[in-house]
């Protein structure tokens, strides 16, 4: 079977217009480099595949334009438009590649340097991804930031949810935030929901996580039990933070995301 190809563009996925939505996962023909006048491909090995496998990640140049009579579609568009084909465990398989791929397309264009000497890195080609300075030797892996985010509820089952300043008008999802060095996931959960709008939570209890190259996350999800305080947004981020029941909910994140899923499952039970 030929390898998956995936084309990207800064934050997207590129495809012939006719191509199906749905088959997005599948990737397309690495012949459609031809289309293109500049790009660079870099090989991947699969993570998520029981048998050994690879995939080729296209980064095109972000001053060329895509060619006629192809699309350019968000990344962040391309889970919400799979999470629509099945369950969420079918959406980790799915998105699995492209995510992969976009995530180390990124850390290429910004791991070009040696972050020690300033010498440009060198390509390694092995089962992992990474670089090596060919000046020092210092190694260059992907970053990958942890950061925690949290379903809150309260005694009466309603779900705290706050409108972030970065959000579009009349969004509101989770209390997210980064994990700070030599921190507990647990206390990271803490400390977030107190800084930004000034409650303490108990029971605080892991769900699952999330891929989020937007730009190197890892999304962490938790749950945690109301435990005492009065809202007050940090107005710093948080612009507005409220409590809601479920037959009265603002506009919500879009899906695909792991904040989608978590409010689902609460509306779920």
């Amino acid at each position: 079977m030929e390898k998956p190809a995936f084309f990207l563009q800064g934050d997207f996925l590129l495809l012939p217009a006719d191509f199906p939505d749905s088959q997005m996962d599948k990737g397309i023909s690495i012949d459609f480099t031809g289309k293109f006048k500049k790009y660079d491909i870099l090989e991947l090995p699969a993570i998520d595949d029981a048998e050994p496998s690879t995939i080729l990640a296209v980064s095109v140049s972000p001053e060329e334009s895509p060619p006629v009579n192809w699309k350019k579609i968000p990344v962040r568009q391309v889970l919400a438009v799979l999470s629509a084909e099945g369950s969420r465990s079918d959406l980790f398989i799915k998105s699995g590649k492209i995510l992969r791929a976009f995530h180390i397309t990124q850390w290429r264009r910004e791991s070009r340097f040696c972050g020690t000497c300033g010498a440009e890195n060198t390509d390694i080609s092995c089962i992992d991804a990474h670089r090596r300075c060919p000046k020092c030797g210092r190694l260059e892996y992907p970053r990958i930031c942890p950061a925690v985010i949290v379903i809150i509820t309260d005694e009466n089952n309603r779900i705290l949810l706050a409108h972030n300043k970065k959000f579009k008008a009349g969004v509101y999802s989770h209390i997210s935030g980064f994990n700070e060095a030599g921190e507990t996931l647990e206390a990271a959960v803490k400390r977030e929901i107190r800084e930004e709008v000034n409650i303490e939570v108990k029971n605080i209890t892991y769900i699952t996580s999330q891929p989020w190259p937007f730009p190197n996350s890892l999304m962490l999800g938790f749950k945690a039990c109301y435990s005492s305080g009065v809202i007050r947004p940090d107005g710093a981020e948080i612009e507005d933070a409220k409590w809601f029941t479920k037959d009265n909910l603002p506009e919500l994140p879009g899906e695909g995301s792991l904040s989608r899923f978590m409010i689902n499952d609460w509306l779920n039970g």
